[in-house]
C-alpha cells in the first residue's frame, strides 16, 4: 500500500507511545465513560504529564513546540481506537490555536500552561438553538460595562461542555452588525451568571460530554476578549476553519480505516453456508472496493496535510476535504455494519459504536450541505 512519507520515526515513536497510552488508561474504561457520559478527568491530567495535550504550544507557555503531525497522530490514535469520548482534539487544536495566533501575552502567560497539563479543559462555543453553520446569526452578546462585558445569551451542542473549566464564547460585541459585529471572549466557567445545562443524549459519541450553556449578566474582564480590538472574531474563526476541517478529515478516514480493519479480521473468522464470509465474492469486492476509496481519500488527507504544514490550506480545499471524507466515512461504516450482520447493530461491538459515533461528522464543523456551498463559490 501507499506509504505515509509524512511520518518518520521519530513520529513511529510518538505513535506507539500514543497508542499504549491509550490502550492501557482509556480502552478499559470507555464502556463506563459511554454510561456517565464523560470521560474521567484523571485522564486529561496523565495525558498531559505525558506532552499528549497541546503540543504545538512553545516551551515558553508550557508546550515543547511540536509542529501538526504530532497533533495528527494523537487524533488519529484516539479514533482508530474507537475512543470518541476524549475531547483532546478540540482542547490542543481548535482552541489553543485562538489563544496562540490571536490571544494577548497576558492570555498566553496564564491559559496555555494550564491546557497543556490538563488541569484546564477547554471548549468553544459557536452554536445557538437557533444559529449553527450561520456563524454570523449568533444572539448571545457581550456588551462593555467599565472594564468588563456583561455576556447574556446561550449556546447548545458544546463539546466538553460538562467539564469544561474555560469557554470560547462567541459572542456579538456589536448586535447591529453581522459579522463585523462578532467578537470571541474568554469566558471562566466558574464566572458568576454561567451555567452548565444538561449533558446531552446523543445518538452516538456517548462518553463526550456536550452540554447547552447559558450565560446570565456574567462579567467578563475586557482584557479576556481574543484580539486587540472588538469585531475580528468572524474573521479569526474563518482563519481557523480550514484547520478544523483538516481534523474532521484525519479522524474521519482513520476511524474508517479501523472499522475496515475489524471488518477484515471478521469475516475472516465468521462463517456463513459451511465457509468464512470472506470466501463469498461480495464480500471480497466491497471491501476491495471500500479500500480503494479509502486509499484514495488518505492520499488527499496528507496532501491537506502537507499544506497545512506549509501554511497553504484554503478554506475550498479544506472544505472539499471535509465533506468526502465524512461522507466517505458514513459509507465506510454502513458497509461494514452490514459485513457483520446482526452481530454489527449490537453495540457492544465496535463497529456498532463507531456507525453512531460517524453520523455527526457530517454536521459539525459546517454541514457537508455547506462545505459543497463553499466550494462551489471558489468556481
Amino acid at each position: 500500500m501507499i506509504p505515509r512519507k509524512l511520518f518518520d520515526a521519530d513520529l513511529d515513536g510518538f505513535r506507539d507511545s500514543v497508542r499504549k497510552f491509550l490502550e492501557q488508561e482509556a480502552a478499559p474504561y470507555h464502556a463506563q465513560w459511554e454510561k456517565d457520559g464523560q470521560v474521567s478527568r484523571e485522564l486529561w491530567e496523565k495525558a498531559g504529564a505525558l506532552g499528549f495535550l497541546c503540543p504545538g504550544v512553545p516551551e515558553e507557555y508550557g508546550g515543547v513546540g511540536a509542529d501538526f503531525r504530532y497533533s495528527a497522530v494523537v487524533m488519529e490514535e484516539i479514533s482508530s481506537a474507537g475512543l470518541s469520548g476524549i475531547g483532546w482534539t478540540l482542547h490542543s487544536d481548535i482552541v489553543a490555536p485562538y489563544i496562540l495566533n490571536y490571544g494577548s501575552e497576558e492570555q498566553k502567560k496564564h491559559y496555555l500552561p494550564k491546557m497543556v497539563s490538563g488541569e484546564m479543559i477547554t471548549a468553544i462555543a459557536m452554536s445557538e438553538p437557533g444559529a449553527g453553520s450561520d456563524l454570523q446569526g449568533v444572539k448571545s452578546t457581550a456588551l462593555k460595562d467599565g472594564d468588563n462585558y456583561i455576556l447574556n445569551g446561550s449556546k447548545t451542542f458544546i463539546t466538553n461542555g460538562q467539564m469544561a473549566d474555560l469557554v470560547i464564547v462567541v459572542v456579538k460585541t456589536d448586535p447591529k452588525e453581522g459579522a463585523k459585529g462578532i467578537s470571541l471572549l474568554l469566558v471562566e466557567t466558574a464566572s458568576e451568571g454561567f451555567q452548565k445545562g444538561q449533558n446531552l443524549n446523543k445518538v452516538g459519541m456517548k462518553a463526550q460530554d456536550t452540554s447547552e450553556l447559558f450565560f446570565q449578566d456574567v462579567k467578563v474582564p475586557v482584557a479576556n476578549l481574543i484580539g486587540p480590538m472588538e469585531g475580528q472574531g468572524f474573521f479569526q474563526l474563518m482563519q481557523e476553519l480550514p484547520a478544523e476541517r483538516l481534523q474532521i478529515g484525519l479522524t474521519a478516514i482513520a476511524s474508517a480505516e479501523a472499522a475496515w480493519q475489524w471488518t477484515l479480521d471478521y469475516v475472516k473468522e465468521r462463517k456463513a453456508f459451511g465457509k468464512p464470509v470472506i470466501k463469498f465474492q461480495n464480500t471480497r469486492f466491497k471491501l476491495a472496493e471500500l479500500k480503494s476509496e479509502l486509499t484514495a481519500a488518505r492520499v488527499f488527507t496528507d496532501r491537506c496535510l502537507e499544506l497545512h504544514l506549509d501554511k497553504k490550506l484554503d478554506i475550498p480545499t479544506a472544505a472539499m476535504l471535509k465533506q468526502y471524507t465524512t461522507d466517505l466515512q458514513c459509507k465506510v461504516m454502513d458497509e461494514c455494519v452490514q459485513l457483520h450482520g446482526g452481530y454489527g447493530y449490537m453495540w457492544e461491538y465496535p463497529i456498532a459504536r463507531a456507525w453512531a459515533d460517524s453520523r455527526v461528522q457530517r454536521i459539525y464543523g459546517g454541514t457537508n450541505e455547506i462545505m459543497k456551498e463553499i466550494v462551489s463559490r471558489a468556481f
